[in-house]
């Protein structure tokens, strides 16, 4: 079985979402259907057929975070320096735009780019990973070439 990279603050992120979901809305949707069972025939009832698919849609993603925990190897990002790697918070500026960006290296399981969560998968990543503050990157994207420059590297 395949492990999976992640951050801390990723892991305690799923594990909270499977707290929730365990003990909150997992009792609600059992709470759902009941009720929706009380309303007669089975067959006909809209509301116990979408309780009951809300039900197969939550048990799923409860699953899915099981299988994601379990095969979780959690990264102390605080313990690590040097080079860019996974966990690296990086501060980079596009060379043709001057527009800055900030994105932290983080597993596929947490990424997330609206919130500045780069996939290590992703190409600007694997473009990163060992470079130094200061250097330079060229990336090629589905949307064209780019060219950045690393403002700084720092550990969280």
């Amino acid at each position: 079985m395949e492990k999976i990279l992640i951050t801390r603050a990723g892991f305690d992120q799923l594990d909270e979402e499977l707290r929730v979901l365990r003990t909150q809305d997992r009792p609600a949707v059992i709470r759902e259907i009941a009720e929706a069972r009380e309303h007669g025939d089975l067959s006909e009832n809209a509301e116990y057929h979408a309780a009951r698919e809300k039900q197969s849609l939550l048990e799923g993603r409860i699953k899915e975070l099981e299988g994601l925990i379990s095969r979780a190897d959690v990264i102390d990002c605080a313990k690590l320096s040097g080079s860019i790697k996974f966990g690296a918070t990086v501060k980079l500026v596009d060379e043709d735009t001057e527009e800055e960006r900030t994105f932290q290296i983080v597993g596929e399981a947490e990424a997330d780019l609206e919130r500045g969560l780069l996939n290590i998968r992703s190409p600007l990543a694997r473009a990163l990973i060992g470079k130094d503050e200061g250097d330079s990157v060229e990336v090629v994207t589905p949307g064209g070439g780019k060219s950045y420059e690393i403002l700084s590297v720092v550990f969280q």
